[in-house]
């Protein structure tokens, strides 16, 4: 019925054999249906897009995601791997993780609970939002044709509420629990290469740092007023009990960032949340972050500060101590792009559109939706001729680098090509675009979405 383009067949064959033929054969139409049709992703609207209104055993689409037997942990790990070999295959790799709510309502929605609205909420003004909170492994690499860094989601797990966890009898994890055991997953998945790993202050926790520590370089931000030490003398030989865990007590960053004798330094960061370099002073020094009852880790911390006072004074930390203070800066604003990729998500793949009700169902979609920005990029990069994309323009508006929607509008249109100029069987749809092909463009460029 639909072709699929020779381009792209390389990238998505290589997911054939998490399926068996038969279910493999309505997930490659869903997934044709998900990057074609705009607006709400739901199997009804996938359905529209590709022709299928009227095909009686529709059941069978929505049984994918609430019945079929596959694994989406194994599809996370082809995923990772296709992404390394095209955008990262040397050096180290950056890896973000973070959270985010999808709002739904409904008494079916089980492990839906009520947290804090990042986006609404501010310092002074407290918003509440029901839904599911999941966490999101994303790979943040460079991509040559966009000309920045992009965060693609590779492993998204679902967080349960603790009201949830309760109702069914089961230990709450808490989202640092949920996160140690994602990125230790990935650090398998990644043997022999270097990883480094950068979050917001939800994941600068000392249990949580200690159990990644000797895995990879973990990249946060850290208290201002932190109980930091020296690192323990060496120990004396011949001397009773156990070796100390730390020396001294340091000053506290606050104490540092207020002492007029602290010798900072100016450097470029180059893509500064951006395309832009930009200048900041920093001062950075090792220590050890202990707190009574916790592990101990030892870590390098980095004060930042604006010449230009456009942001208050921040400090970040790093486990591994031989990174350079420059290095750790430049990671770390990375991490921004996670945040691009939940909004490009809900605006372009309809996150938050879904409507099932299946609880195995509702743990399959969002991270597949999550994984289509991923697979789109990929297929966007199967386009690039000469490391550049087609970007839209207006007379009043220049657009110089391409976005994720342009990459997106790029395989869509590649999609449609390939489809509009299929030969018919038939004599009389023996046309530049057969007749079909006309209706499904004319379902989506007329009807709301």
């Amino acid at each position: 019925m639909s072709v699929l383009p020779t381009r792209f067949a390389q990238v998505i064959l290589c997911f054939a054999g998490l399926f068996c033929q038969r279910t493999w054969q309505h997930a490659q139409l869903l997934l044709m249906g998900a990057v074609l049709v705009p607006g709400a992703r739901t199997v009804a609207s996938v359905l529209r897009v590709l022709g299928l209104a009227g095909e009686a055993h529709f059941v069978n689409f929505h049984r994918v995601l609430s019945r079929a037997v596959w694994s989406p942990r194994v599809a996370a790990r082809v995923l990772l791997g296709l992404l390394v070999r095209a955008f990262v295959p040397d050096g180290p790799i950056v890896l973000g993780i973070d959270d985010t709510i999808e709002r739904r309502r409904g008494p079916r929605i089980a492990a839906r609970g009520i947290y804090r609205d990042p986006v609404r909420s501010s310092r002074s003004h407290f918003v509440k939002v029901g839904g599911l909170r999941w966490l999101s492994v994303m790979l943040l690499a460079p991509i040559a044709w966009a000309h920045r860094v992009w965060a693609l989601p590779v492993l998204t797990a679902l967080a349960p509420s603790e009201r949830h966890d309760h109702q069914r009898g089961r230990r709450h994890k808490a989202l640092t629990d949920h996160a140690r055991q994602l990125l230790r997953q990935v650090s398998r998945w990644l043997p022999g290469r270097e990883l480094v790993m950068v979050a917001d202050s939800s994941f600068s926790a000392l249990e949580f740092l200690n159990a990644l520590a000797p895995r990879m370089s973990c990249i946060t931000r850290l208290r201002l007023d932190a109980r930091l030490f020296a690192p323990p003398p060496p120990r004396q030989p011949g001397r009773p009990g156990r070796p100390a865990l730390k020396g001294a007590r340091l000053p506290t960053l606050a104490s540092v960032l207020g002492n007029a004798r602290t010798r900072w330094q100016r450097v470029m960061v180059p893509a500064w949340y951006g395309l832009t370099a930009r200048p900041i002073e920093i001062f950075s020094g090792c220590a050890v972050w202990q707190h009574p009852g916790l592990p101990v880790v030892p870590l390098r911390w980095v004060l930042i500060r604006d010449p230009l006072g456009r942001f208050d004074p921040q400090a970040l930390l790093c486990t591994n101590q031989n990174m350079t203070a420059l290095q750790i800066v430049t990671f770390f604003v990375r991490r921004w792009q996670l945040e691009v990729t939940f909004e490009e998500a809900r605006r372009h793949l309809g996150l938050e559109t879904q409507r099932q009700w299946s609880a195995l169902a509702i743990a399959r979609t969002t991270p597949v939706l999550l994984g289509l920005f991923s697979l789109v990029t990929l297929l966007a990069n199967t386009l690039a001729r000469n490391g550049s994309l087609p970007t839209r323009q207006a007379a009043w508006y220049t657009k110089t680098i391409p976005t994720f929607s342009d990459a997106l509008a790029a395989v869509r249109a590649h999609w449609w090509r390939t489809i509009g100029l299929a030969t018919s069987r038939r004599e009389r749809d023996m046309i530049k675009v057969p007749r079909s092909v006309f209706r499904r463009l004319h379902e989506v460029a007329c009807y709301a979405a």
